[in-house]
């Protein structure tokens, strides 16, 4: 959050000061992995999938590093057996999975698809039976194409097709599934799909952009009621959001307003509308654009929810562009420890981003639905995978964690970004985030070390350690 915005954190008071020693990892913390549907499962024919947004954007030249696609991706469609054992082998909680809208609903709406729907009844049974929890994500950025070609996020059938769709997946898993995400990363979908242009659909018209969001948003409050009114047990929802500590590059009070406009950008313009303030006044005058609200449209989005889901990777440093597009700000790079992305690993932006967060809003509770690094992985000559810096980066980021913990922020789980290496949208197989290192031309997975370091933190939980212990000689690299 930013500076300007924190004079909100009175609405909710989180003690600055930790306590004296860390308190135990709750019962019931949720330690987990999560992986989404394009970009592991490949099969993107089988069964009578319908074709989604990326397969289309995948076939653009140039839009995708190397040429790559999701066709094949993990071959998790086929393979999920071998990656149910992988989590077990972990020792997860949970497993947080997405569900391809094209898999069960190719038209968007109408017909269901049951054989692929089925894929994701046999996966729900196989996770059950191995002890691990599912939450599944109804929305990881797949939208069928034939919903794109009637007008996609920018035009409301599709929010309203959102909750057809939702209620289809609650009806078919939620006698057995009781955690959902409604919609993940809206940020990502309708500021980079439709107004950056470098993700699906690869659009660049801010208005277009400006009513997505509103449709992404008013989508997930339709369905968290559609799943309330059709999940055969009770259902703990969220949306997922990707935020970021947002700060100006210099004390010039252009930057400070430009961080100001970072923030609304990639904060609050979600959090404020879910949390039933409207969408805030100073962006709604930085993108003039004219919302295509209607009535009940607003108390639809701050329909009551269980968690938030908060994905974190960077902070964002920014300085005022007004050369640029809106809204008018431009991150800079900062020394610092960097991933393969290019990235900033500030593990310090995940405390900070937590604290800011439970003071502003209050939300009940929340989840770190995602948070990982990417990492020039190369085997040893024994054929594993020694990702020291990925242990690090694991390491750090739930010792921060559990600091936000300590200052009073209900955290109730934290789920690693990923399971497996995977198609990592616009960049390809290049950049590899998983625990779990696949050889695309063999599809052979190979358990790294930041997968066992990430069992050993788990097990230290469960046996009643007061925090995970962090090795010396890995903080030292993380500095």
């Amino acid at each position: 959050m930013s500076a300007a915005h924190r004079a909100g954190e009175r609405r909710h008071r989180v003690p600055d000061t930790p306590e004296a020693s860390p308190p135990a990892v709750p019962s019931e913390f949720l330690w987990g992995v999560a992986t989404a549907a394009y970009q592991i499962e490949g099969a993107v024919t089988a069964d009578n999938r319908g074709p989604s947004i990326w397969d289309t954007f995948c076939r653009l030249p140039g839009a995708i590093d190397n040429g790559d696609t999701g066709e094949v991706a993990c071959d998790h469609y086929h393979r999920w057996p071998e990656d149910v054992a992988l989590l077990r082998r972990i020792g997860v909680d949970a497993y947080r999975f997405s569900v391809a809208w094209p898999r069960v609903l190719p038209e968007g709406t109408g017909a269901v698809n049951h054989a692929g729907l089925a894929f994701y009844d046999r996966l729900v049974d196989a996770l059950l039976e191995a002890g691990i929890r599912p939450l599944v994500t109804l929305y990881h950025w797949d939208l069928p194409q034939a919903l794109q070609d009637r007008g996609g996020w920018p035009a409301r059938r599709t929010a309203e097709a959102f909750a057809e769709y939702a209620a289809v997946v609650a009806s078919a898993l939620g006698d057995r599934v009781g955690d959902w995400v409604t919609v993940n990363e809206p940020l990502c979908a309708a500021w980079i799909g439709y107004l950056e242009g470098r993700m699906a659909p690869g659009e660049r018209d801010l208005t277009r952009a400006v009513h997505a969001s509103h449709h992404l948003l008013l989508g997930h409050g339709l369905a968290t009621q559609a799943i309330r009114a059709s999940s055969g047990r009770p259902a703990s929802i969220g949306l997922v959001c990707n935020l970021s500590p947002c700060e100006p590059a210099t004390d010039r009070p252009e930057d400070v307003a430009a961080a100001v406009r970072a923030d609304g950008h990639i904060n609050r313009w979600w959090l404020d509308a879910v949390s039933g303030r409207g969408y805030p006044a100073d962006m709604v005058d930085t993108y003039r654009v004219a919302l295509p609200l209607r009535d009940g449209d607003l108390e639809c989005i701050a329909t009551p929810t269980d968690y938030l889901g908060v994905n974190y990777y960077f902070r964002q440093v920014v300085v005022d562009d007004h050369d640029g597009p809106a809204p008018f700000f431009r991150q800079v790079p900062v020394p610092g420890w960097r991933t393969a992305m290019g990235w900033e690993a500030y593990p310090a932006g995940l405390q900070e981003l937590l604290v800011g967060v439970a003071k502003a809003y209050a939300p009940s509770r929340i989840l770190v639905t995602e948070n990982g690094s990417a990492w020039h992985d190369e085997p040893t000559a024994s054929g594993g995978f020694d990702d020291r810096e990925r242990v690090a980066f694991l390491e750090r980021h739930v010792e921060a964690c559990m600091a936000a913990m300590r200052r009073g922020v209900p955290v109730g789980g934290y789920f690693v970004w990923s399971l497996l290496d995977n198609f990592e949208w616009s960049y390809g197989y290049d950049k590899r985030f998983g625990l779990v290192h696949v050889d695309y031309a063999s599809q052979r997975r190979t358990l790294k070390a930041s997968g066992q370091r990430y069992g050993e933190l788990i097990r230290a939980s469960r046996n009643g350690a007061s925090g995970p212990a962090l090795p010396v000689r890995l903080r030292d690299r993380a500095q």
